[in-house]
């Protein structure tokens, strides 16, 4: 079968890779010149299945509010209301209770889950080189309210039997002695050995090097305008800057700007762009670095280690399609790692940068079929795009190859948001 993907960033290439792998011919277009250049480019650099939790959680309101008082704020809402602002917020607000937040972090933890082992086996394949580590992720609690709010998790871990570990500050210490230092902001700790961390470009730009040694096209720096219909619900072909492509099966990977190509035709998908941030920057003491991902839970942020480079990333701007780069953003990153990791890097050769994570209401991703029959959804991961990449990329390759996915994906498409949709 002929395939079109739409979209170049980690989601739309390991997409690409296993529709090859099950024998399609397939097309990448993308309005970029090259590969993971938007979302993709300096993610936070987590692999944390254990860590997949939805944002609409219960007791968020009331934290949200006092968010928006605090200096280092996790959350940022922009002044100038939208509509699609105010739906999106109102429906992640009726997710923020606890029987929603179970089925949600259910749901994306066995996603992510799969996807870490689809990940081992794909790297085992391929061996391309990412900075990877498989130490785990260590959410660091300042506070023992904190530590008594990660009950829910661990209920949620527990059942779906990930491995954790509740550690105290000593303990925290033992898995990143970098924290030595500051052994009087942690009250506790919950450690996910099974998580992993990693490059996502590097990642991203090596698969697209075996995607093409596997048969697989890309297009750069071509814009993708709209898609064009039959009239029914089939998928003809999708308008381009270069013209109209034409194939059997089209897929739609495009992030945030997913909706806006929907939105003609009738379609309406609830994700929005919530902008994230990070830096990197070069380690100058080993010994005071992070030796995996630590994520400060009063910020919001997660610090990982890259190679020689800390990655830190985080917060949650709802401010649409801007891509403003703002220095109190990057004020509130140097402050998460320089009070837990003071003197591990060179914040003067730091670099700054800013993405738009697709952010569906109830926190899992849209994966699969739609209501036109060739056309296909692999977007909607939010902050969780790089941990939740290859199982995606694979659940969606089974299904339009009509092979029966090795996990339930019946709650995972466009067709759990009903007549809202």
């Amino acid at each position: 079968m002929k395939i079109v993907v739409l979209g170049a960033g980690v989601i739309g290439v390991t997409s690409a890779w296993y529709l090859a792998k099950a024998g399609h011919e397939v097309t990448v277009i993308d309005r970029q010149p090259a590969p993971a250049l938007e979302t993709s480019f300096a993610n936070a650099g987590e692999v944390s299945p254990g860590y997949s939790a939805p944002w609409a959680a219960p007791g968020i309101p009331v934290k949200a509010m006092k968010w928006l008082f605090m200096k280092h704020a996790p959350l940022i809402i922009g002044p100038r209301p939208t509509l699609a602002k105010i739906e999106w917020v109102a429906r992640m607000l009726g997710n923020c209770n606890s029987r929603s937040y179970a089925i949600n972090k259910s749901r994306m933890v066995r996603l992510a889950e799969y996807s870490r082992d689809c990940l081992i086996d794909l790297r085992t394949e391929t061996r391309i080189p990412y900075d990877e580590r498989t130490q785990g992720t260590l959410q660091l609690f300042r506070t023992q309210k904190q530590v008594d709010s990660a009950a829910k998790d661990i209920a949620v871990l527990k059942a779906d039997g990930v491995p954790f570990e509740v550690l105290d500050a000593n303990g925290c210490i033992n898995a990143e002695p970098g924290l030595a230092s500051s052994r009087d902001k942690i009250a506790g700790g919950l450690r996910l050995p099974g998580d992993e961390t990693g490059d996502c470009f590097k990642f991203t730009n090596g698969l697209s090097d075996h995607a093409t040694a596997a048969g697989v096209t890309f297009r750069y720096g071509v814009g993708i305008d709209r898609l064009i219909t039959d009239g029914g619900k089939r998928i003809t072909a999708v308008e381009t800057t270069e013209g109209l492509v034409t194939a059997d099966a089209f897929v739609l990977a495009l992030g945030s700007y997913s909706p806006l190509l929907l939105a003609p035709l009738g379609m309406r998908l609830p994700v929005y762009p919530v902008k994230g941030y990070s830096i990197t920057v070069p380690i100058t003491d080993e010994t005071r670095a992070p030796v995996s991902t630590v994520m400060d839970e009063t910020h919001k942020i997660a610090i990982t280690r890259l190679g020689d480079r800390i990655r830190v990333g985080g917060m949650a701007e709802i401010s649409g399609y801007d891509l403003t780069l703002h220095d109190r953003r990057r004020a509130t990153l140097q402050h998460s790692v320089e009070d837990l990791f003071g003197g591990a890097g060179d914040q003067s050769r730091a670099t700054f940068w800013c993405g738009l994570r697709p952010m569906t209401p109830d926190g899992t991703p849209v994966v699969g079929a739609t209501p036109y029959s060739n056309l296909f959804l692999n977007t909607g991961h939010g902050t969780l795009g790089w941990t939740m990449a290859a199982g995606s990329g694979r659940v969606l390759a089974d299904v339009i190859s009509q092979r029966k996915p090795e996990i339930d994906t019946a709650d995972l498409g466009f067709a759990r948001y009903g007549r809202a949709a």
